[in-house]
């Protein structure tokens, strides 16, 4: 019998050594070593030896045991060594190549807009501040000289987002022309901002009507402002939006917080009026671009500045329609479609 253990344990050897895997290695511990394994089928038959053979047989069979369990946790640690190697080698990197490029990221073409307009107001004294995009019917329309019955609230196609209270009704701002109020009720003149923001109005989206866009709205008070100042400040917003060469022109139009209310347009980029099928300006020579006007006595006098001390001008433009305007962009919801291929245009 000793003869047949030192061959199981040459076997058993010869086979651990060609165990590639871990899988391949608890087979071998199964054949050999498992509960009805070959080493212990033989161990259980020292019973049937001589009494003068056991002790002899059994130290062998203990030592090629032993020996076999040693072997196995080796080799156990040799297979995991190796393995380790290979998910080594498999998530090396290679240093010596080149480094995939970052993609950067990229402003909005609106926000890229709204800065552009910013910095011009910033460099003719003004200050950005903004104001809450859920606001007071007060601060929205009454303060604006825009009373409950008044007709130019049907201008504005509201959201209203809570019942009335004893502060009044609550809604999506539907311009940035609140901030107005505002800014006065806490500044005495002279007043200086301009306020950027988004807006909201219930309209059918299309081409040209958006449920939330931008605005920027400008204001500034003091002794002795005139119309004048307020032609100078926009010729100048005007010709460095668009270039020095624009013209402005200045036409009558109609704002409950502002009187006398102009229409602001410059000259066509694309034809400067001298193509009357000009797809940009329709063959009219001009593009509107913004509202302005004088801010009402009555607004003035509702935040408790006096009309006859202090004037001021107020303006307001649409981001979306200056950067359609600058860039030749034919349709507002390209700026909200999340297309990448449309905004990595404007970098």
């Amino acid at each position: 019998m000793i003869d047949e253990l030192q061959a199981l344990r040459d076997e058993a050897l010869a086979a651990l050594a060609a165990a590639a895997d871990a899988a391949a290695l608890e087979q071998w511990r199964i054949t050999y070593l498992g509960k009805k394994g070959r080493l212990t089928t033989v161990l259980r038959g020292l019973g049937a030896l001589p009494p003068a053979e056991r002790p002899r047989v059994g130290q062998v069979a203990n030592e090629i045991k032993a020996l076999l369990e040693s072997a196995g946790a080796a080799r156990a640690e040799e297979i995991k060594r190796q393995e380790r190697q290979r998910s080594l080698q498999a998530e090396a990197v290679d240093v010596t190549l080149p480094g995939r490029p970052v993609r950067l990221g990229q402003h909005h073409i609106v926000t890229q807009v709204i800065r552009e307009i910013l910095d011009i107001y910033i460099g003719l004294g003004f200050q950005v501040v903004e104001g809450p995009e859920v606001e007071w019917d007060r601060y929205n329309f009454e303060m604006l000289n825009i009373p409950k019955d008044h007709p130019a609230r049907d201008i504005w196609d509201t959201y209203y987002i809570a019942h009335p209270t004893r502060m009044g009704e609550m809604l999506m701002r539907t311009h940035t022309s609140p901030a107005q109020p505002r800014v006065m009720e806490r500044t005495r003149p002279p007043v200086r901002v301009v306020v950027p923001g988004k807006v909201y109005r219930f309209e059918a989206t299309d081409a040209t009507h958006e449920t939330m866009f931008y605005q920027i709205e400008g204001l500034a008070v003091d002794e002795g402002i005139t119309f004048g100042d307020m032609k100078g400040v926009l010729t100048t917003m005007a010709k460095r939006l668009f270039g020095e060469e624009r013209r402005v022109r200045f036409r009558c139009d109609y704002f409950p917080f502002t009187e006398p209310s102009a229409e602001v347009a410059i000259s066509c980029h694309r034809c400067d009026g001298k193509d009357p099928d000009c797809r940009v300006c329709k063959g009219s020579g001009w593009l509107e671009i913004l509202g302005a006007g004088m801010v009402h006595p009555n607004v003035l006098a509702g935040v408790g500045y006096d009309p006859l001390i202090y004037s001021g001008f107020a303006f307001g433009l649409g981001p979306e329609r200056v950067a359609m305007l600058k860039y030749g962009i034919d349709d507002i919801r390209l700026f909200y479609g999340n297309d990448l291929r449309f905004l990595r245009q404007f970098r």
